[in-house]
């Protein structure tokens, strides 16, 4: 920087200057000389040297709290800086960014470690809050399926139970209607046995069954049996089995006295081997006696030969008596 004071020689012999040659000291213009040496002042973003402001708060200091002293008060005072040998303004400048630029450098790598440790921690609190989450979903899974699962099973019991007592109830109904049925129907037997018993007859009384009808043997001429024989005493009275009809009486070769009488329905009943006959024509009622035991024809001793025929073939007469209501 250079001065505004006129060059001269022999400055130490020279009277001050006045107030009107002066004006003002500035410390920072007027009264500094330049520096002589290996220092520069380095001029960064419009700042002053680094001498200029170590000498600038220098004179502040001397200066005082009663404001700035006029150069007509204090005489100039040359300020100069010592040299380090070695050392630049430039060299301190470069050193002192590049402690900046790795302070800067650490702290920025000290930043990034931390971000990267909070950024980890809350990956880590998140994955945990993830899994936490996804176990109380599973357990909430696995609890509705469970309530699922037992309701299914509860009603599927409930639905056997009822489906069980639903088919024992229809198998007592159905065991109540058939024993119903069966009470019934034997009192209807009863009832038509009653009343065929009324209206029917046994042929005779005071017998004994000695040949069954179909019974094989050399003494019939068809090579069985073909009516149902009642030994009886000679005389033992022959009754009508129903009402009817008398339609033949008289004697039948191997048959001896026969008398023949039709039902009403067509069925004729035939007696034979008769001691004798009552009745050989017209209408008779049941239990009417038409003739008497004996034994007449191809006999071994006295007995009453019944025979039914029915369409001109003949049936059991112990099962058409039977289906009568009567029990021989």
């Amino acid at each position: 920087m250079a001065s505004n004071l006129p060059a001269r020689e022999g400055a130490e012999n020279q009277e001050p200057p006045s107030a009107g040659a002066w004006g003002e000291w500035n410390p920072t213009e007027d009264s500094v000389r330049p520096i002589r040496g290996k220092h520069r002042v380095a001029k960064g973003g419009g700042g002053l040297a680094r001498s200029s402001t170590v000498l600038g708060v220098g004179i502040i200091a001397a200066v005082g709290a009663g404001g700035i002293a006029t150069a007509q008060d204090r005489p100039q005072v040359p300020i100069s800086m010592p040299s380090l040998p070695g050392l630049s303004d430039d060299d301190s400048d470069k050193d002192a960014r590049r402690a900046d630029a790795q302070s800067a450098k650490a702290a920025a790598a000290a930043q990034d470690q931390a971000d990267a440790g909070e950024i980890l921690r809350t990956r880590i609190l998140q994955q945990a809050e993830s899994q936490h989450e996804a176990a109380d979903v599973q357990t909430r899974i696995q609890a509705e399926q469970a309530a699922r699962e037992a309701a299914a099973a509860e009603a599927k019991a409930k639905r056997e139970e009822a489906e069980k007592a639903a088919e024992e109830a229809r198998l007592a109904a159905e065991k109540q209607a058939k024993e119903a049925a069966e009470v019934a129907e034997a009192k209807a037997e009863q009832e038509r046995v009653a009343k065929q018993a009324g209206n029917y007859s046994l042929p005779t009384s005071s017998y004994t069954i000695t040949s069954y009808y179909g019974a094989a043997g050399s003494m019939w001429s068809s090579g069985h049996h073909t009516g149902l024989d009642f030994a009886a005493p000679t005389g033992t009275p022959v009754k009508a089995v129903g009402a009817g009809k008398i339609t033949s009486a008289g004697w039948s070769g191997a048959y001896g006295y026969r008398i023949v009488l039709q039902l009403e329905d067509g069925t004729e009943v035939w007696y034979c081997h008769l001691s004798s006959m009552s009745v050989t024509s017209g209408q008779v009622g049941a239990g009417d006696t038409i003739g008497r035991v004996g034994a007449t024809g191809n006999v071994t001793g006295p007995h009453l030969h019944l025979e039914v025929r029915k369409g001109g073939s003949t049936v059991d007469p112990l099962s058409w008596l039977r289906s009568k209501g009567l029990t021989p």
